[in-house]
């Protein structure tokens, strides 16, 4: 019985590795061939400044220019050609392979000129979505005031239907897309659709999260969604990466031994004051971002952190610290005792 067994796990094994193979050519096979080879189309095709290849994958298989997004994404990692995508203007064809088309994005477009590329925004690590709102407005585009901040109140899994991006679908069903709108300097097209900045700015964050990014952050049982907002406190706490990354641990550490985060910035989101003049009072505030009173993470981000922060809050930095403060130049002082944490406070903050 147990040699069977055997014969027929190496069976399944052999078989496994012939349907691989044979999986393996069909993606050869199927790059070297167009979604129509007999269309005698020429499609405008853009990408823009920001745009990863996941995106650009989407719009070319959505304007009907490639025909499966599967075959043409082997072909980019077969190439190694995912980050060599150049934004630009295009004409394509139903007629082109995948490989002629990969080529051509490569090389770039026929037009990449700063009048192409459109109206620059310099978005800030740590912008909340109000100023993202108000750059965008600023820079010329055409969105109305409060547009993008409901739109920041979109489900994951609604923005998951509209955009396709992966990370979406790891949400939980109460999470927004606020805290995702990652801060970069974009160039828009002026006549940009509020779903076109939303989508760019969806794509890059889906960009930068890396496979190696989520294997870290499970490994350590926590899902993007926490570490989002961890990274949206971190944004607003310190300064640099160094600092981001001790304060991270700092502030796990406090939820592991269920002592509340004690956080200044989650209450300067709450009430609209600068960190300096929140008071006694505030920290009495009946609200799940009170992180004085409420233990934990707050419900959702509190900004749109940048990558440093997001990487601080995966690989925090082990320290014998528990508290922390910043100096009115922008100093991080960390003090192991609270007895220690006060008499910092005396002297940095008098």
């Amino acid at each position: 019985m147990l040699r069977k067994f055997f014969q027929f796990s190496l069976i399944l094994f052999i078989l496994g590795d012939i349907f691989a193979i044979f999986f393996l050519v069909y993606l050869n096979i199927a790059s070297l061939k167009a979604a129509d080879s007999d269309s005698e189309k020429v499609i405008e095709f853009r990408v823009e400044s920001g745009e990863g290849a996941s995106q650009i994958t989407a719009n070319l298989k959505r304007g009907g220019i490639i025909a499966n997004e599967l075959v043409f994404k082997y072909y980019l990692w077969k190439t190694k050609s995912a980050n060599l995508l150049k934004a630009g203007k295009y004409e394509f064809s139903p007629s082109m392979t995948p490989s002629e088309i990969v080529k051509v994005l490569v090389e770039g477009g026929v037009k990449q000129d700063e009048e192409f590329l459109g109206v620059k925004v310099v978005l800030p690590e740590g912008y909340s979505t109000s100023e993202i709102e108000t750059a965008l407005i600023a820079a010329g585009l055409k969105i109305q005031r409060s547009e993008l901040i409901e739109a920041a109140q979109v489900s994951g899994n609604l923005a998951y239907e509209l955009f396709g991006y992966r990370f979406l679908k790891e949400l939980p069903s109460r999470a927004t897309i606020d805290g995702f709108l990652f801060p970069d300097t974009y160039f828009f097209d002026k006549e940009s659709t509020l779903n076109n900045i939303v989508g760019k700015m969806l794509g890059n964050f889906d960009e930068k999260i890396t496979d190696a990014m989520r294997v870290k952050y499970k490994a350590r049982g926590k899902n993007l969604y926490e570490i989002v907002i961890m990274a949206s406190l971190l944004e607003k706490e310190v300064r640099t990466l160094e600092d981001m990354k001790i304060v991270s641990g700092i502030l796990w550490k406090r939820m592991e031994i269920g002592m509340p985060l004690q956080i200044d910035a989650t209450l300067a989101y709450l009430t609209g004051k600068k960190t300096g003049e929140i008071t006694d009072d505030d920290k009495l505030i009946d609200s799940p971002y009170n992180t004085y009173a409420f233990r934990g993470l707050p419900p959702a981000p509190i900004s749109n952190p940048g990558l440093n922060a997001i990487e601080a809050a995966i690989e925090p930095s082990a320290s014998d610290y528990l508290y922390y403060l910043s100096t009115p130049q922008g100093e991080t002082i960390f003090s192991k005792t609270n007895e220690e944490h006060n008499e910092n406070r005396a002297k940095y903050l008098r």
